[in-house]
């Protein structure tokens, strides 16, 4: 019976709640920013970049060729999506790049300070310091 009780008390810490809370939040985050990078940012880029579909982007392994991705895919051939690679590369730093500006404001609204200054070393400690050095001459 003990196990169950500590098994209680962990589950129901605060910190565990407020994990449960962030993974949830997360997830649904991480769903805005996926939406915002595929249908927002790689569009414009694409179109920056000569009217580039990220999502098209492969290389054919296999000997057929094949005229999109799409076929590449019913035919199981194999190919290296790259594109997708890009995109995904783009989503994670967009959303790390996110992640940090939360955590600094976080911390700001906090008030969390820097870690304060050590103490001034006390006159006694430097003296003897001094005389150290003295007798080392």
């Amino acid at each position: 019976m003990k196990i169950v009780d500590e098994f209680k008390a962990f589950a129901l810490k605060g910190s565990m709640f407020d994990l449960a809370v962030g993974v949830i939040i997360g997830g649904a985050f991480g769903k805005i920013v996926d939406s915002l990078v595929k249908d927002v940012i790689m569009p414009v880029a694409g179109i920056g970049l000569g009217e580039v579909d990220f999502k098209q982007l492969y290389i054919n392994l296999g000997k057929t060729t094949y005229p999109t991705l799409e076929a590449a895919e019913k035919a199981a051939a194999p190919v290296l999506k790259y594109g997708l690679f890009i995109n995904n590369t783009v989503d994670f730093l967009v959303l790390a790049f996110i992640v940090f500006m939360m955590v600094k404001l976080i911390n700001r609204l906090r008030g969390e300070a820097p870690p304060p200054a050590p103490p001034a070393t006390p006159e006694d400690v430097l003296l003897l310091r001094e005389i150290r050095d003295l007798l080392k001459r």
